[in-house]
């Protein structure tokens, strides 16, 4: 898997995600920062890549339809300190490979995870 990482995240999360072997890069790395919600998520599209961000807007599936994703998690936390949401993202990495991402929103809270996904047609 594949992700980005926000720039309202710290930076160890993307260094979290590749010491248990994932692809992670980090908005700031790439030279994105400050950059419009629609720039990102087209480029995240475009690269086949998992968003991870705190950015609420992210969970408006009619702004971003997770059906046209790669997946998109929303960290939804209480605190936003770094052992915090290190911490928080701990708890889902065993997750990732058991539940799909793809075209799915995932919604994580310091103690549940709520996925969205569009039923089949």
């Amino acid at each position: 898997m594949r992700f980005k990482i926000d720039e309202n995240l710290p930076a160890e999360l993307a260094e979290l995600l590749r010491v248990v072997g994932y692809d992670a890069a980090t908005v700031v790395q790439e030279g994105l920062g400050g950059k419009k919600d629609a720039i990102l998520h087209d480029r995240c599209r475009s690269e086949n890549r998992i968003f991870v961000t705190l950015d609420l807007d992210f969970s408006n599936i009619h702004l971003y339809p997770p059906q046209k994703s790669q997946g998109i998690i929303v960290l939804r936390l209480k605190r936003q300190d770094i052992k915090h949401v290190l911490r928080a993202f701990q708890r889902i990495i065993p997750f990732l490979e058991k539940e799909r991402l793809e075209n799915r929103l995932w919604i994580v809270e310091e103690y549940r995870v709520r996925i969205h996904e569009e039923p089949e047609r």
